[in-house]
């Protein structure tokens, strides 16, 4: 097994059965001026969120995670076809409960949305999850951000709840598995 592997494979999920397409794997600090370019074409969420994306956003990212969890549970992955990164997860494991998961960003390639792709990469990630016995998968919507809602509206998702923030009204969004 290479060291890319075994960074895939720890204590929880497997990252390399989260996609039978995709070559899947965690993204690192060695591969934030990959994900900055990657990020940097994809303007319409960062329209609606009211930020740029910058390398230290995404260096926050990588690290960041909720209270309480620690960083074997969280699964800042990206997903490959050759050497093009098509899309961005952030996977939280144990997030609100154990057998739960919150997804904290996704973010497809710019030049292949609208293709269905990204439907199909969270519903292979999510019939993963689903095999691995979880139950819910939770993530928050900018209220303002059409393309967002129609996308995980589309993907089984519902509001449970509106959170009000600084920079405008978050909706908690939950799919049963």
């Amino acid at each position: 097994m290479n060291d890319v592997d075994r960074a895939s494979v720890t204590e929880g999920l497997d990252i390399t059965k989260l996609s039978s397409k995709y070559r899947v794997r965690r993204l690192t600090e060695e591969d934030i001026p990959m994900i900055y370019e990657f990020c940097l074409k994809n303007q319409q969420y960062y329209e609606y969120c009211e930020k740029q994306p910058t390398v230290e956003l995404i260096e926050r990212d990588i690290r960041i995670a909720p209270p309480g969890i620690g960083s074997s549970a969280k699964y800042y992955i990206g997903f490959f076809e050759e050497a093009t990164l098509v899309a961005v997860m952030d996977l939280i494991d144990g997030y609100y409960a154990e057998k739960e998961a919150f997804v904290g960003f996704f973010m497809m390639n710019g030049e292949m949305q609208g293709r269905g792709t990204g439907s199909f990469i969270v519903n292979e990630v999510f019939s993963y999850l689903k095999s691995k016995d979880y139950t819910v998968v939770s993530l928050g919507i900018d209220k303002d951000n059409p393309q967002s809602n129609h996308f995980w509206k589309k993907n089984g998702f519902s509001v449970i709840k509106e959170c009000p923030q600084e920079e405008g009204v978050i909706l908690l969004a939950e799919r049963k598995l």
